[in-house]
């Protein structure tokens, strides 16, 4: 009878001691695998700037999120829909958004305090990269008789979305020449410009974009369209010289239907900028993921000025100093930062 007392009395001190080693390590081993679960789950929200609808802005901002995203399972990145350069510009200023694309222009102008009427210096943007020329093309129909931007006196021109980029450059260009005043210029996004242009509510259009452009697409399929050459005009005029930011470039012919001879206009270079409180680390894996061998080539297959995209033309047309994060990845693409965008 002892004895089965004595081995009952040891199993269940047996398993006394099973089951307190087991409670005592598990809230371990529980709070090591939480711990873990949850480094796993935290996001890093990030908006991402792009433009109106319809405009290369746009697609190259959902695109870039995606390829973002898709890389890291720890960055959650959303386009968000804008007015366009300008608005990024005061956006990533106050810290509204984290990333977003500027036109070279504006992001300079604005950092000098020199955009129209607007004495604010947005200096708290930084550049990470070049991503395309954007050509101001000018719309009007084939048979208007409208050969220059001259011609366009008591016109109706859609100039862009208020505080886009395009409305910026149009209002810089036409006062330069000084038609602003003597042209009826309405603020409006680019396929409602097309609508309205097929519809001859407006006498032309203005886009600074990169080509070819959907809305100018729309617009030619349903009416013969010419794009003024502005070199011409912008060389006479002294325009570069003022803007020095303005370069010249070539639309190729038959870029749109019906074009049959190349047009030669000015470009500003749209650049992928970012708020300067931004991580360095973040902003150096943002990059990664984009111009990785992969990314560049989904990039092209999202949208054709994304051809322009590259390592070795990584900081063209940069007007602004550079993030460290953007500057610590060129560095390590062997690039050499010039003095004047280092920050």
């Amino acid at each position: 009878m002892n004895h089965r007392l004595n081995l009952t009395l040891t199993i269940v001190l047996g398993l006394f001691f099973v089951v307190s080693y087991g409670c005592s390590s598990e809230p371990e081993n529980t709070n090591e695998s939480a711990q873990t679960k949850q480094v796993e789950k935290t996001n890093l929200f990030l908006a991402f700037g792009g433009g109106p609808t319809g405009g290369t802005f746009n697609f190259f901002a959902n695109k870039m999120s995606s390829i973002i995203s898709n890389d890291y399972t720890w960055l959650d990145v959303s386009p968000k829909g804008s007015g366009g350069s300008a608005e990024n510009l005061r956006t990533l200023d106050k810290n509204a958004i984290d990333i977003g694309i500027v036109y070279s222009g504006d992001a300079f102008l604005g950092r000098n305090a020199q955009l129209p009427d607007d004495p604010t210096r947005y200096d708290k943007v930084l550049a990470l990269s070049f991503l395309y020329g954007a050509p101001a093309q000018l719309v009007v129909r084939k048979d208007s008789g409208i050969e220059s931007a001259s011609d366009l006196d008591g016109k109706v021109v859609a100039i862009g979305n208020p505080g886009s980029g395009a409305a910026l450059s149009a209002e810089r260009f036409f006062k330069h020449l000084g038609l602003w005043d003597k042209i009826k210029h309405r603020n409006l996004g680019y396929s409602q410009a097309a609508t309205d242009f097929s519809d001859r509510r407006i006498d032309a259009f203005w886009v600074l974009v990169g080509y070819p452009n959907s809305s100018i697409i729309e617009a030619a399929h349903k009416t013969p369209i010419k794009i003024l050459n502005l070199h011409e005009d912008a060389t006479k005029s002294g325009f570069y010289e003022i803007y020095p930011f303005y370069s010249k470039v070539e639309i190729p012919e038959n870029t749109y239907e019906g074009q049959e001879q190349a047009v030669i206009t000015f470009q500003d270079a749209a650049l992928w900028c970012a708020s300067d409180i931004m991580d360095e680390n973040t902003i150096y894996q943002c990059m990664k993921s984009v111009y990785s061998e992969q990314g560049l080539k989904d990039m092209t297959t999202a949208h054709k000025a994304a051809k322009d995209m590259s390592i070795s033309k990584g900081i063209n047309g940069a007007s602004i100093p550079l993030h460290p994060g953007a500057i610590r990845f060129w560095k390590e693409q062997g690039l050499d930062i010039p003095a004047n965008l280092l920050h």
